[in-house]
């Protein structure tokens, strides 16, 4: 192939993937990954009231954070929880229950500092309604209950357009785990919006919690930075890559804090997938991965991924869009072969009756009652 020919068609590749990877629009790119330890994680290491040296956020395993934990006087969890409410409850391998506490006094501390921002006539005008946005958004985190109490999250980071991730369920004493990993344009603000709700992770984690009779806990994740629009970000596997690190040290804490025999399955929605595929879960990490209005999962066939780890691929519906994206990888563009073609070796699941790029979970289709067997372990 000559260079003139080389650069057209990775012209062409790049024109066909930004007019269909998003649905918000064009979108420049360029959205910086977050990454690294928690907020806070400074002030925590030079903590010494607990009198031992406490776990390094940077470098500390899941597992050793969990040896550290249960080591601790309850007296000293709650503390440390109290003093540094963002650093535990984003620590992997932590208690489920002490995350719980630790994020929702993170979140109320944040929504009070967003509204002394509001507040403050130094700022502009525009910084000040973006805090009152984010104070409201805190406010609706806290206050939304469900009729089992208070909303749980897993996760909460307020840096760039913030991260969180919410329990379904009860991750202490179920028999089964389940992640969702969402694709393009979920943020703190996007997390459970109402319009679209099964193309939102609490959407869809809601959905096939129901759809388990409450069997298996779901963990609705918004733990990476997703891309936004259509654009580079969305066709490249950048941000994918990133949120692979951060989806595997997930993986690895409810593997250490649920049941180790029973490691979650992850159900990955349209970009997420990449970030899925590129994660490679292993036999310790999850019972299975679930891909579905996939671009690709950034491997040429399921041989890519670790073999103990069974893939399943949901059947495209004819109204998804993501048919229309090349299944190609060229020049840092595309994430690679088709998942729903045979030759890529996934296993088969239906999606009769759902419709569109987001359909796959709604209540009544055969793709959420395939998505429950799977979570059951049937």
């Amino acid at each position: 192939m000559t260079r003139n020919r080389m650069a057209r068609t990775a012209a062409a590749v790049a024109l066909a993937l930004a007019a269909v990877l998003g649905a918000g629009g064009w979108a420049a790119g360029g959205e910086r990954p977050v990454t690294g330890p928690p907020p806070g994680t400074a002030a925590w290491v030079a903590d010494t009231a607990p009198g031992v040296p406490l776990p390094d956020p940077a470098t500390a395993t899941p597992a050793e954070v969990a040896a550290f934990f249960a080591a601790l006087p309850p007296a000293d969890r709650e503390d440390l929880a109290v003093r540094h409410p963002l650093v535990v409850g984003n620590l992997d391998g932590a208690p489920v229950d002490l995350r719980h506490r630790a994020n929702a006094r993170a979140v109320a501390e944040e929504r009070e500092r967003a509204l002394a921002r509001a507040a403050d006539p130094a700022l502009p005008a525009r910084d000040r309604a973006a805090a009152r946005e984010r104070a409201e958004r805190y406010r609706t985190l806290l206050d939304d209950a469900s009729p089992d109490g208070p909303r749980r999250f897993l996760a909460f980071d307020p840096r760039g357009r913030g991260q969180v991730a919410e329990v379904f369920g009860d991750l202490a004493t179920a028999r089964r785990t389940a992640v969702v990993v969402p694709g393009s344009d979920i943020d703190l603000r996007t997390f459970d919006r109402a319009g679209d709700p099964y193309g939102t992770p609490v959407g869809m984690a809601r959905a096939l919690y129901g759809a388990t009779g409450g069997g298996t806990a779901v963990v609705a994740w918004a733990g990476y930075t997703t891309p936004v629009g259509v654009g580079p970000d969305a066709a490249a596997e950048t941000l994918a890559g990133a949120g692979a690190e951060r989806l595997a040290r997930l993986l690895d804490g409810l593997a250490v804090s649920t049941r180790p025999d029973a490691p979650a399955t992850v159900f990955c929605h349209s970009y997420g997938s990449v970030v899925c595929g590129l994660a490679r879960p292993t036999p310790r990490q999850s019972s299975g991965v679930v891909v579905l209005g996939s671009p690709g999962l950034g491997v040429g066939s399921a041989g890519g991924l670790d073999p103990g780890v069974p893939l399943w691929a949901t059947a495209r519906n004819g109204s998804d869009w993501i048919g229309n994206v090349p299944n190609v990888r060229l020049f840092g563009l595309g994430h690679g072969a088709d998942p729903t073609d045979p030759a890529f070796g996934a296993r088969p699941l239906p999606s009769t009756g759902s419709h569109g790029h987001t359909g796959y979970f709604a209540p009544g289709t055969a793709s959420l009652a395939a998505f429950a067997d799977v979570a059951l372990g049937r």
